[in-house]
């Protein structure tokens, strides 16, 4: 997934915008932009900052070399997750979602991810294990 992405990204439940992106592992390309900056209208993921806070000029040359493999997309208004697996989010409304795959999925990155995800994120988090177990 790109950076660029988040700058159209909504929650799909609450509709929130912008989302926040934690990134967990990403991979790096030789890219050059071709286009006039900053290449994003409204959210910079990358600086995470609206466009119109940017103070300096956008590093959308430094930003476009990189893809998000694995991370997650996460909503502060409703506090939903959303992971990022083999550079494809996985932006599903709740009824759509795997409890087992989502699980599995904090279970392996919880120590790369902040609490609020982990252990109070919605719809599945780890501090309900106890009934998925």
């Amino acid at each position: 997934m790109k950076y660029r992405l988040m700058d159209i990204l909504a929650c799909p439940e609450c509709k929130h915008f912008p989302l926040n992106l934690i990134v967990i592992e990403r991979e790096e390309y030789e890219r050059k932009l071709d286009i006039k900056k900053p290449f994003c209208e409204l959210y910079c993921s990358y600086l995470g900052k609206k466009i119109e806070e940017l103070k300096e000029e956008a590093p959308c040359d430094e930003c476009i070399r990189y893809e998000i493999v694995t991370g997650v997309i996460y909503c502060p208004n409703c506090g939903r997750w959303y992971p990022i697996i083999k550079s494809i989010p996985r932006m599903l409304p709740d009824k759509h979602r795997r409890k087992k795959e989502d699980i599995s999925f904090l279970e392996k990155y919880k120590d790369r991810l902040p609490r609020e995800i982990v252990y109070e994120g919605k719809p599945y988090n780890l501090s309900e294990r106890k009934q998925f177990i």
